[in-house]
């Protein structure tokens, strides 16, 4: 008797997840930031611990800040795109690694500074109001299923 599938996985689609990238115009510290953004929207982010990702050479992590939006149900996520610290785990031997000390989850955009994520699945960023002079307009970006930064997000959720 033939056991039945009753799924293939390579038959589920996965839903893209919706991303806002924020671009800082200054140079400033993350607790500097999140406390402007805090008082300008009357939030309470704070740090959660560290998104960690794990390297064939080194362990990355990541600050993550969080709060919860009272108004629309929300809770939202900033996650820092450049490693803030790395421990090595084992001596690099091969001459042309791509591994570095420094990570970042999106290798294509490298001057965003958080990536924010919401636990809506159609979030509405505009909610939150961003500091003037010192955040560019929050930029939407859908990543897909087959991106690192999906299953990380997916992990942390």
């Amino acid at each position: 008797m033939e056991i039945q599938k009753l799924y293939d996985l390579d038959d589920i689609e996965f839903e893209d997840i919706a991303i806002g990238l924020v671009r800082l115009a200054k140079d400033i510290p993350a607790h500097e930031f999140f406390y402007k953004i805090n008082h300008t929207n009357n939030l309470s982010f704070s740090r959660k611990k560290d998104l960690v990702f794990h390297g064939g050479y080194y362990d990355y992590f990541f600050p993550r800040f969080e709060a919860y939006h009272k108004f629309s149900k929300t809770c939202f996520t900033f996650i820092s795109n450049k490693s803030s610290e790395s421990k090595q785990k084992k001596v690099q031997t091969e001459l042309f690694t791509e591994e570095e000390n420094i990570k970042f989850l999106l290798n294509n955009q490298v001057d965003v500074e958080y990536i924010l994520h919401s636990s809506e699945q159609f979030p509405d960023f505009s909610v939150i109001l961003l500091p003037e002079n010192l955040v560019f307009p929050i930029q939407d970006y859908t990543l897909s299923s087959d991106e690192e930064l999906y299953q990380i997000i997916q992990y942390y959720e």
